[in-house]
């Protein structure tokens, strides 16, 4: 599964990820507002269940073994979810999403155990750091 951001921005560089790396044909996909700050905001909890439910019934339908969660610099989510102190630089803002990449992992690892976990932060160029 790849897990994306809502922002028109990024569909079509988590597209060109998709294809790069093979994966056309074979990935379930979830977009929601911030991606992973999305599913584990506490601002955002109101969403939260969609994503799990979601998860499962990809695993079940389409016995997905991964999950790559996207997220982004720039998103206006992060903000919501966090205040605009936390992507006040760029080296904060990297802070915000590796926290929150975390956070994701912890919660993927306890709720499917058995699925692989790849965190990457996107930059407006389309380029992609792991956050691990």
């Amino acid at each position: 599964m790849i897990l994306g951001c809502i922002d028109p921005r990024m569909q079509e560089p988590v597209h060109d990820y998709a294809v790069k790396q093979k994966l056309i044909g074979q990935y379930s996909q979830f977009t929601i507002a911030g991606a992973a700050i999305g599913v584990v905001a506490p601002a955002f909890d109101q969403w939260h269940k969609a994503f799990w439910d979601n998860l499962a019934t990809s695993i079940q339908l389409h016995n997905i073994k991964s999950v790559i969660a996207i997220d982004h610099r720039d998103c206006g989510a992060a903000k919501i979810a966090y205040g605009d102190a936390s992507v006040a630089t760029p080296e904060i803002e990297t802070e915000t999403h590796r926290k929150a990449m975390a956070e994701f992992r912890e919660e993927v690892g306890q709720r499917q155990p058995r699925l692989k976990i790849e965190t990457l932060l996107m930059a407006l160029d389309g380029t992609f750091i792991t956050l691990s």
